[in-house]
């Protein structure tokens, strides 16, 4: 059941004591806020976006969200973790659809909200079907997100087919992590990988990951057929943020870099500076074929380590 309503109706039905509460960001957007003894984490309901998520013990955030970051109806946030749904880029072949598709800019509802036994606190979200999305894409289609907090954050995305007939969808969850300095942050686990880099020519050359990725200028690259677990090593915050996933061969990682946030607007001044986004993803030739009545699940459970 789709559960809505304004902020102090969804603390009555939803709320959590002294775990879970909702409120108003920006121009009227509802936002959850979990706050348990593992971790505090924001999600907002447009877009089914979480926006934040820092451990007890961490001095800093793990998922970035700009200081600029505009909550609007029918915008982006800049910052959090986007989902990216059922395409991911530009469409295939309408111009001017939304990149990324369009679930990151419309109302999702929340559906349950749990303390479980370790004291984590669950919240799951169903994107809300309506003639807006059905003139972007008319399939008989359900997606949840369900968002665990709790020593880890975990985010399971399954898309449903309600109808008899296959479709098609690409994804990610387009995760955007706190780093001390890009130019001397490096991931771990992509090596060997076969990637498409988005900044090089129209339609991207295919090269090979040699070694652990490091940051000199903007970064968009698309690994495929990767499975494997990242690390995200930060010595400047003197930690490693971990990202494990299942669900998903492809993995994203891209950085604006200087130039290229500065024309966006939402960055600040230095904000590229501070974040990266490794995203779980499954896109190009990882794109998922999902059968009449049949599902399709991804999941991403990041964890911050010494």
């Amino acid at each position: 059941m789709l559960i809505l309503g304004s902020p102090e109706e969804l603390d009555k039905r939803l709320g959590i004591k002294n775990r879970l509460t909702f409120r108003t960001a920006g121009d009227g957007l509802v936002v959850a806020e979990v706050d348990n003894p593992h971790a505090s984490a924001s999600i907002c309901l447009q877009g089914g976006h979480v926006t934040a998520w820092q451990p007890k013990p961490a001095a800093l955030p793990v998922v970035w969200l700009s200081r600029l970051a505009k909550f609007a109806p029918g915008k982006s946030i800049r910052g959090g973790a986007p989902v990216c749904w059922p395409w991911f880029g530009p469409h295939a072949t309408e111009a001017g659809f939304p990149s990324h598709g369009y679930a990151r800019t419309v109302p999702w509802a929340v559906t349950q909200a749990v303390s479980l036994a370790d004291d984590a606190t669950q919240i799951t979200l169903e994107l809300i079907n309506s003639d807006q999305t059905r003139a972007l894409w008319n399939h008989p289609g359900k997606l949840t997100l369900e968002v665990t907090v709790g020593q880890t954050l975990k985010l399971t995305l399954t898309t449903g087919n309600l109808g008899d007939d296959a479709f098609v969808i690409s994804e990610a969850l387009h995760t955007y992590l706190q780093v001390g300095d890009i130019a001397r942050t490096r991931v771990l686990g992509l090596e060997s990988c076969e990637f498409v880099d988005k900044t090089g020519p129209a339609g991207g050359l295919r090269r090979r990951q040699e070694g652990p990725l490091t940051f000199t200028a903007e970064t968009d690259r698309i690994y495929v057929n990767t499975t494997a677990d990242c690390v995200l090593e930060d010595p400047q915050l003197a930690r490693r943020i971990r990202i494990a996933k299942s669900g998903s061969r492809s993995t994203v990682v891209w950085t604006p870099w200087a130039e290229k946030a500065g024309k966006m607007g939402d960055f600040g001044p230095d904000g590229w500076r501070e974040m990266v986004c490794v995203e779980s993803a499954n896109v190009l030739e990882n794109a998922v074929t999902i059968p009449g009545h049949g599902s399709h699940s991804m999941s991403v459970e990041y964890s911050l380590e010494n």
